[in-house]
């Protein structure tokens, strides 16, 4: 058991569960809070090439030519090139530093910062879209229109545009026809080909609730988004074999759609509510790199109007497409591959 006072790491074994190279064992210090591994944040500027370490209160900025890393102390939030990350445990301070938890660093920060790093991910030419609800269950309403309809549309857009760029696209339900989320994992899962999973929703919540985020699988042994860990969270799932590729892919799939609703010299429409860790049953059960979008809040007044107009859908569906393939760009170039 680790000591519970600061230590350098030179144990090969923490390095390979990491999946860095243990040359780069020296850069990595290790301790336990709260029962819990945690890494300093000093060894993950020397790792990843950050030229400079800034903090201002409880703020560190990590920056270098490709990524500017914000971090703030007490908090869950991570901020890479102005995109949110919610982490699955906060930044703590010991002994005046700060310290990021080992799971967050491994299946959150590595992926995204490394994904050429991440093993057969990028040799996929088929991309499965499930167009969330629909037939007896619309899934959210409002006066203009129901999810199970919103969904269903950004799909088809989607499946035209990917169609366009070469890609194979297979839609589990391509109607307004009910499924239940069995059958979508099966559908899923009869693909033997290597593909990606997409599955589209629209949100609910209240009428000050707004924005997008993007869900992927929580890792063994970390919650589901909003609630405490239970012992049904320690147990490996289908969808866990793929933790790397899921976050690269819940990365460039956020960070495009925000990008794609930003028009030049102004705000964004919508608000970036974070990449988020959860447990829901299409990301559990399917064998793919799967991702679950919730493209808006049906339940917000200006957002509402937002998503029933076609333009708002239709740029959402082309930030999907253009992040299919940024995201088979990142993970197909490997490690010591020429720019």
């Amino acid at each position: 058991m680790l000591s519970r006072q600061a230590i350098p790491i030179l144990v090969a074994a923490f390095l390979c569960w990491l999946g860095l190279s243990p040359a780069a064992s020296a850069q990595w210090e290790v301790k336990q809070i709260s029962g819990r591994d945690y890494v300093n944040v000093d060894g993950m500027k020397k790792f990843y090439g950050f030229a400079a370490m800034r903090r201002s209160g409880n703020e560190l900025i990590l920056e270098n030519k490709k990524v500017i890393m914000k971090l703030r102390i007490g908090s869950q939030e991570c901020l890479m090139n102005g995109v949110k990350f919610v982490f699955s445990y906060k930044v703590e301070e010991h002994g005046g530093r700060a310290w990021v938890s080992r799971i967050d660093l491994s299946k959150l920060v590595d992926p995204v910062l490394r994904p050429n790093y991440i093993a057969n991910a990028g040799d996929f030419r088929t991309v499965i879209i499930d167009p969330g609800h629909g037939g007896k269950d619309p899934g959210a309403t409002n006066s203009l229109g129901t999810e199970a309809f919103y969904n269903l549309d950004v799909s088809q857009r989607l499946k035209k545009m990917l169609t366009e760029r070469g890609f194979k696209v297979l839609m589990t339900r391509e109607s307004n026809r009910y499924l239940t989320l069995q059958e979508r994992v099966d559908f899923a899962n009869r693909v033997k080909e290597n593909a990606i999973f997409i599955s589209i929703h629209h949100n609910s919540g209240g009428s000050a609730a707004r924005g997008l985020e993007t869900f992927t699988l929580s890792p063994i042994g970390v919650a589901h988004y909003g609630r405490g860990l239970n012992s049904s969270d320690f147990q490996m799932r289908t969808g866990n074999s793929h933790d790397s590729a899921n976050v690269a892919l819940a990365t460039a799939t956020h960070g495009t759609i925000l990008r794609t609703l930003t028009p030049k010299g102004k705000p964004c429409y919508t608000l970036d509510r974070g990449i988020k860790r959860a447990r829901f049953s299409v990301l559990t059960g399917v064998k793919h790199p799967s991702i679950l979008v919730e493209c808006g809040f049906l339940s917000h007044p200006y957002e509402a109007r937002l998503v029933h107009t076609e333009s708002y859908r239709n740029t959402v569906a082309n930030g999907i497409a253009l992040a299919v393939l940024k995201y088979r760009g990142a993970v197909t170039k490997k490690p010591g591959a020429n720019p």
